[in-house]
């Protein structure tokens, strides 16, 4: 379990040091004194595990957690020597929250909720690579798309999907007014959803046939207002798919 430590205060980190000795899966790859520094750390060197203070000059715990972001976030712990934050910790979908002074009993029991945690993600995993497999198997998705979010695991039916953008190595599911990172690229995703159904109308976005309310000159318009460009090489195809797609 490689685990990053973030805490202003040299002793804090220090403490942390000597209550993860008595942890043999535990390595620590970096302690970092500010958020800034734990960003570029977590981006650097992938970590498993953040024991995360809360407040720190500059940039205190929640901003690093929302500046890392949900696709790419690790699991969490928060220490800090104040229980007001308690609510705002889990609201943050941590794994523990812990007190200073941290006693080795209760952060024994941290420990063991970030291990459950971690075979609980990693299950979930095997489950999406075969999935993965099935779908390369068969000529299609026919099942829902798994994501994994902070909050755990979500199922998107195909038909719940307006539209699905790139982002770097990501695909976004945009599903009404919410929006879901998945591991995979566009010409994956696009190789294995239904045809007639699906359309690649750009280098970046793929568009639920259903979902479109119009086509005008270089753009396709969905039912809720947004515009997607098609890119001139493709609208051929387009028009033909949506011409082939069935009525809701």
């Amino acid at each position: 379990m490689r685990i990053i430590i973030v805490d202003d205060e040299p002793l804090a980190r220090r403490g942390m040091r000597q209550l993860l000795a008595d942890h043999p899966d535990a390595e620590i790859v970096a302690e970092c004194p500010s958020g800034a520094t734990a960003l570029a750390a977590v981006q650097k060197l992938s970590p498993d595990l953040l024991f995360l203070d809360v407040q720190m000059p500059e940039m205190d715990g929640f901003e690093v957690v929302r500046r890392i972001g949900a696709a790419r976030i690790p699991s969490v712990v928060f220490v800090t020597a104040y229980d007001e934050f308690a609510v705002n910790a889990f609201e943050a979908s941590a794994v523990d929250y812990l007190m200073k002074p941290v006693g080795p009993e209760r952060f024994s029991a941290a420990m063991r909720r970030v291990r459950e945690r971690q075979t609980e993600a990693a299950a979930l995993a095997r489950v999406a690579e075969l999935q993965a497999l099935l779908a390369h198997v068969s000529p299609a998705i026919t099942q829902p798309l798994v994501v994994t979010t902070a909050r755990g695991a979500i199922r998107i039916d195909q038909d719940e999907i307006d539209w699905i953008g790139a982002d770097d190595y990501y695909a976004v599911l945009h599903v009404g007014a919410k929006h879901y990172l998945l591991r995979e690229s566009l010409a994956s995703l696009e190789e294995r959803l239904p045809r007639g159904r699906f359309v690649r109308v750009h280098r970046s976005a793929i568009v639920n046939c259903r979902r479109v309310k119009e086509i005008r000159r270089g753009a396709v318009v969905l039912r809720d207002g947004t515009a997607l460009v098609t890119s001139r090489r493709r609208r051929a195809a387009v028009r033909a798919a949506l011409g082939e797609a069935p009525a809701s």
